[in-house]
């Protein structure tokens, strides 16, 4: 129970890696906000479903809000939501860069601006964990906003492992990069392109939702309790 007593919020939760890590959290013994735009498609107890845009500024406080009203704390972040709009440089629109931009960027902003400062004032501090992507590591055809995004998590996960740290408060920040995980949005891909992508590996396969989970587990819970500002790459060997 490596999440006894603690609070979590994480987006994204409706599926895919956010369900994932919301059931093996509330196994861990956490108190999990879900928080997706889709209503969440499942019940469990210990899990709080909240429908949530992270797009929109004032309700992401009032999520914020909530949570510290109910529960008197958060422990753990995860900022697990995020969209693609691909399209190649010289095709993409406004609307798809814009989107793109604002859900995996701004989005993770949104809470964080509340949460980190909140964890700074709480004796056992708080880990936040930001799921970036192989995408951004390595970049990727036809996918320039979001690997533009999730390069971005990388800077920003060193910034705030500084920030919220700085006057001695033990807040860890830390991103995890999935590589190709066989997720909902994978689904709708070939196989043969599948195929490709599980060639790219060391180990010869795609990820599962769960095994990303369970890094990002990992980083949050006190496992991991003298790793801030790291990404943990989680891509089965990826060769590109």
């Amino acid at each position: 129970m490596r999440l006894q007593n603690k609070v979590a919020i994480v987006t994204g939760a409706a599926g895919g890696i956010g369900k994932n890590t919301t059931e093996l959290f509330v196994k861990e013994g956490a108190k999990v906000v879900a928080c997706d735009m889709a209503p969440i498609p499942y019940e469990l107890a210990g899990v709080e479903a909240y429908q949530l845009n992270v797009t929109d500024t004032a309700a992401c406080k009032a999520c914020f809000d909530h949570v510290i009203e109910k529960y008197g704390k958060v422990d753990i972040l995860v900022n697990n939501a995020g969209i693609t709009r691909d399209s190649m440089t010289a095709k993409m629109t406004d609307e798809q860069w814009d989107l793109v931009i604002d859900v995996n960027l701004k989005g993770l902003f949104n809470l964080t601006r509340h949460v980190g400062p909140c964890m700074e004032k709480q004796e056992k501090g708080g880990s936040i964990v930001s799921v970036s992507s192989v995408v951004g590591e390595f970049g990727n055809i036809g996918q320039a906003n979001y690997a533009a995004t999730k390069s971005a998590i990388f800077g920003i996960t060193k910034t705030w492992a500084k920030e919220f740290a700085r006057k001695g408060a033990p807040v860890r920040v830390n991103s995890v990069a999935p590589g190709y995980t066989m997720t909902d949005i994978l689904k709708t891909v070939p196989q043969e392109l599948l195929d490709k992508f599980a060639g790219q590996t060391m180990l010869g396969r795609l990820g599962e939702p769960e095994e990303i989970a369970k890094a990002i587990l990992f980083l949050a819970s006190d496992d991991s309790s003298y790793i801030t500002g790291h990404n943990l790459s989680v891509n089965g060997g990826m060769r590109l």
